[in-house]
């Protein structure tokens, strides 16, 4: 018995070009998707409260139990935060803006920073305790109870004389420790270039 010869088949142009948008397809979603995972991650690191924004008028600013929080070396305990009892109403922690960036200070600058903690939950929000990053770091809360639909401003203070700081950007946060059971602690953060002079 004879043996066949096996013709190789090469494919004819239609086959090429299918072969052609096949591969363009694949690289097309390909691309979509690192753009999209690239978008994700530069959203996901940056400042993303930077333009976000909480109209309150003055008469919701509650001034009612003050705090002044300082630098503690104290860990966090969130267990004993007095949290609400399940099933009831809750309280619903809101910070529109967790990040602010002074710039370029002098050396010995002290500046500070106005935020907002909202309560947009049903029941009252109680802050049991607030510490900062370093003693060069203060916050001052207006008030430490504050009920649904009202704020309370944290006015954060960052003093760049009190460690030398010259030629460094610092990083300086105060972390709030509060009863809202989906929150119950939250990080607001500053950011300082400080100049070698004033």
């Amino acid at each position: 018995m004879g043996k066949k010869k096996l013709r190789s088949r090469k494919p004819d142009h239609q086959s090429q070009q299918n072969q052609t948008r096949r591969r363009f397809s694949t690289i097309f979603v390909v691309g979509l998707i690192v753009i999209a995972l690239g978008a994700v991650i530069i959203w996901s690191s940056g400042d993303r409260t930077a333009s976000a924004k909480l109209d309150y008028t003055s008469d919701q600013v509650v001034h009612d139990k003050p705090l002044h929080a300082v630098h503690e070396m104290e860990p966090s305990n969130l267990a004993s935060i007095p949290f609400l009892a399940k099933g009831e109403p809750q309280p619903k922690i809101n910070l529109p803006k967790t990040y602010y960036n002074f710039g370029s200070i002098g050396a010995n600058k002290v500046v500070n920073y106005d935020f907002v903690i909202a309560n947009t939950g049903n029941a009252p929000l109680t802050i049991s305790r607030a510490y900062t990053t370093c003693g060069c770091t203060t916050a001052d809360f207006t008030a430490t109870v504050i009920p649904p639909g009202k704020v309370s401003i944290m006015t954060l203070t960052f003093d760049a004389g009190i460690h030398d700081t010259r030629g460094k950007t610092v990083r300086r946060g105060v972390f709030i420790e509060n009863n809202d059971p989906q929150n119950p602690q939250m990080e607001i953060w500053i950011q300082a270039s400080v100049r070698n002079k004033d």
